[in-house]
């Protein structure tokens, strides 16, 4: 099978990108011919690009502009598909580089749209206001009101969302990363819908847990992320367990402050942070960690620190919001608390900082439920079923004329 990945970024600077880069080499080890088609643009200096086809990308002013109306994202993708001649197109991000303008030429394609973000129906993609509180209006002058937009980058803005509403209908199916996603984005009228899981790469178990007790985190140090609260749970669990310690991988807006907090709770001796560290270096730094922590405020579209740290064979502490409670079994491999619950979380901690044995039968048993439902070659199977339902669809006239109709916002 000829697969086109297209994604906006072709480096290994993120988890999108790391789950579009992992596919392609699944797709590849079982014997198809899958590429990848991205922009040229660089989150991180200096990073590899490995897509197979680029086009024009920035992360300058220009962004607002060319993220709307890409010119020569349009034309290499057309050039592309002449020569190519792709049978399956999955498209994953694609409103910050490409833009709207690659659609209609996907029209006539087996095409699958697979988001990891609310940027279908909000233009952030987070659906969260300035605040942190979630955001239940309508995306169009409510972001404006609600100071989600300057009037300039609303402006623009709208007309991309005009165009995605006006093409939307090139995707024959919707994919999305979990079951709380998917309720989110049907109940503004996306649909047909299917969910596949991020997959995790599998690796060697971590070794034995040793003393000290210790947590870790890992993620972007900002609000939504609910550090504050971390740091707040492990200060009542450190003073029951003197020897905790806790590790904090990252890097964010809020490193100062809560560096700061952690000074006026008393517990900044028992913290090391330790920056942003690649995937490799911080798996190693995290295997001594007894848990790892998930205590984000907002409803994550997925959670990949979750599943990597199942699959090491840590156990889980994560917030009862977004995907978490599709990941984590209360009570098997981990505890869910409810987001922003200092007391909750800080007894969870305790049951396990203070039960070597239950933090590892839980590790174990999330270590177990990881490679059964979050692994990489499970996902990659997945949507090769996805692929070969499309194709079928599409060599068949009643079902592909069936298909094009059942796309809410399909183009006639």
């Amino acid at each position: 099978m000829k697969i086109l990945l297209i994604h906006d970024l072709g480096t290994p600077t993120g988890g999108a990108e790391l789950q579009m880069l992992s596919l392609r080499q699944g797709l590849r080890d079982r014997g198809h011919d899958a590429r990848l088609f991205s922009s040229r643009a660089m989150t991180i200096a200096e990073s590899e690009f490995l897509a197979d086809y680029q086009c024009f990308g920035t992360n300058t002013r220009l962004q607002v502009l060319s993220q709307t109306a890409n010119v020569s994202a349009y034309l290499q993708l057309r050039q592309i598909l002449q020569e190519f001649k792709p049978d399956v197109v999955h498209v994953r991000m694609f409103l910050w580089q490409l833009s709207p303008l690659i659609l209609p030429l996907l029209q006539d394609l087996p095409c699958l749209y697979q988001t990891a973000v609310y940027k279908a129906i909000c233009p952030l993609g987070t659906k969260l206001l300035p605040d942190g509180s979630p955001c239940e209006q309508e995306a169009g002058v409510a972001c404006l009101q609600s100071h989600c937009l300057t009037p300039q980058s609303w402006a623009v803005l709208m007309i991309q969302r005009q165009l995605w509403q006006r093409w939307q209908g090139a995707f024959d199916l919707v994919v999305t990363l979990s079951h709380g996603m998917k309720e989110k984005l049907a109940a503004a009228g996306i649909g047909p819908i299917q969910v596949v899981h991020n997959g995790v790469q599998e690796r060697s178990p971590r070794p034995a847990l040793a003393d000290p007790p210790t947590v870790a985190f890992a993620g972007r140090l900002v609000p939504e992320k609910g550090i504050d609260i971390l740091l707040k749970a492990f200060a009542g669990a450190q003073a029951r367990i003197p020897q905790a310690r806790l590790l904090i991988a990252g890097q964010g807006v809020e490193l100062a402050n809560l560096q700061t907090l952690g000074n006026e709770l008393e517990i900044a001796s028992g913290i090391t942070w330790l920056g942003h560290l690649p995937r490799q270096q911080m798996e190693e730094k995290f295997d001594s960690a007894w848990v790892q922590v998930v205590p984000s405020l907002w409803a994550e579209p997925f959670g990949n620190v979750t599943t990597e740290a199942m699959m090491r064979g840590t156990a889980v502490i994560a917030s009862t919001v977004g995907a978490q409670p599709e990941i984590v079994v209360d009570g098997e491999t981990g505890f869910l608390t409810p987001p922003g619950d200092v007391n909750a979380l800080t007894q969870a901690l305790l049951n396990l900082l203070q039960d070597q044995n239950r933090s590892e039968q839980m590790g174990q048993a999330g270590r177990q439920r990881a490679i059964h439902y979050f692994s990489e070659a499970r996902r990659t199977e997945q949507f090769l079923e996805i692929y070969q339902n499309l194709l079928t669809q599409y060599n068949d006239p009643q079902g592909k004329e069936e298909n094009h109709g059942n796309f809410a916002g399909r183009s006639t």
